[in-house]
């Protein structure tokens, strides 16, 4: 027995992020802007927020199935033009819209059938005519509605964040890549292998992407995509030097669009 424990490997520290902030990483909101608007009351009110600057970081895909995409880019352009402590990430469906508006066939038909529909109603399109069109004509409806200045925020951000011992990125990371040669089709798209993956990485990795219906506490990432667009969950981690907790909505639920 004393030797067991003289040979016991010492627990891994949890990691930080620095003693001045509390971080709120938030995630996948798609079009859910009351989940978003309750949750941002909720972080407005943390008492144990003390003196500590706040730094919120949304993980991506803030549109599509919901049904209000432009009130949560509008709500989120706003937040990051008055804050440089407020971050968004680009998720897989910021990109699919992206590609959408420039004309790439492939994202056109998957925007169509992961909740792009939804976006388009949301930014004054009417239902009729939408599903009159075929993908060259949703094109159209996205050049014709969605303002420039949506898109180029979309299109400037960033994939994905370090703040202390912590990174925060949309879908996650490929084992075994350095952060700084990941790819922003594996930080925005991948599941398996990082998902399966249990070893350590360069950094503590917080994500959204993969619904779960809790937020998914794993030795080497968190993962706090509770799907808002249907559950009307929509969970903030919180990280405030080496300890973390959450905060969650709990509104009604929603019938939007399968997810991709």
């Amino acid at each position: 027995m004393v030797f067991s424990k003289l040979f016991r490997r010492p627990a891994t520290p949890a990691p930080r992020v620095p003693d001045d902030v509390v971080v709120y990483a938030i995630g996948d909101v798609h079009g859910r802007l009351d989940c978003l608007d309750d949750l941002l009351g909720q972080i407005d009110a943390d008492p144990a927020r003390g003196g500590r600057r706040p730094v919120l970081v949304f993980l991506g895909d803030l549109i599509d199935r919901g049904p209000e995409s432009r009130g949560v880019v509008d709500r989120v352009m706003a937040m990051c033009a008055a804050s440089v402590d407020v971050h968004c990430l680009c998720g897989n469906h910021e990109e699919l819209l992206l590609s959408a508006a420039e004309g790439a066939r492939q994202a056109l038909g998957v925007f169509a059938r992961a909740g792009g529909k939804e976006t388009l109603l949301s930014y004054g399109v009417d239902e009729a005519a939408y599903e009159r069109e075929d993908l060259k004509g949703v094109q159209r409806l996205i050049a014709g509605h969605v303002p420039a200045a949506h898109l180029d925020f979309l299109r400037g951000l960033p994939d994905q964040l370090v703040v202390g011992e912590y990174v925060f990125v949309h879908a996650g990371i490929r084992p075994g890549v350095p952060l700084d040669a990941q790819k922003s089709s594996d930080l925005r798209w991948i599941r398996s292998p990082f998902l399966d993956h249990v070893g350590r990485y360069e950094r503590f990795v917080v994500h959204g992407h993969t619904v779960t219906q809790d937020p998914d506490i794993r030795a080497n990432r968190i993962g706090i995509d509770t799907g808002a667009y249907r559950t009307g969950r929509l969970t903030a981690l919180v990280l405030e030097g080496d300890t973390r907790r959450f905060l969650s909505t709990a509104l009604s639920a929603g019938n939007y669009a399968a997810a991709a």
